[in-house]
């Protein structure tokens, strides 16, 4: 089993009002050169959870981090006039967390952020600002949604 130590969040880029199957999302990948999704994880706005690439495979989501990193890829991101917003669904968000501290459990000490997080500190400020972002993705902060190994421990207790 490969080492992994990041946990990357992403969106699919689809528009609110659309949507996008996990066979749009591997044809869009092939066309775009890759050897099928570059996701491990792609949740529907229903919440479901589809397995997109196995995990002992790396990845194909954030170029020069898919060697220690799993992938989840979140239907939507998009409003509906096609401008980076939050849309995850209830089921989504729900789906999101337990994925994760799932992952947690089975990685613990992973660090979990968003695509747009490990865009370059293009003014060495060691901090990655909105202006920095290659792009919005996931278009939500993933650092205030809680994601830690503690926050795993404590959900077991309950």
């Amino acid at each position: 089993m490969r080492k992994i130590d990041l946990i990357v969040i992403h969106c699919s880029a689809t528009r609110a009002d659309r949507s996008l199957t996990p066979d749009d999302l591997e044809t869009q990948h092939r066309r775009r050169g890759f050897n099928g999704t570059g996701y491990h994880y792609y949740i529907r706005k229903d919440g479901t959870v589809h397995i997109t690439r196995p995990i002992e495979r790396i990845g194909a989501h954030v170029k020069g981090f898919n060697a220690c990193s799993i992938g989840i890829c979140y239907e939507g991101g998009l409003d509906c006039h096609g401008r980076p917003a939050d849309t995850r669904t209830p089921e989504q968000r729900a789906t999101l967390h337990l994925l994760v501290h799932q992952l947690l459990e089975t990685f613990p000490g992973s660090r979990v952020c968003g695509h747009r997080d490990l865009s370059p500190d293009r003014n060495g400020n060691g901090e990655i600002e909105p202006e920095e972002w290659i792009k919005a993705c996931p278009c939500f902060e993933v650092k205030a949604e809680g994601f830690t190994t503690e926050d795993t421990e404590d959900t077991e207790e309950n």
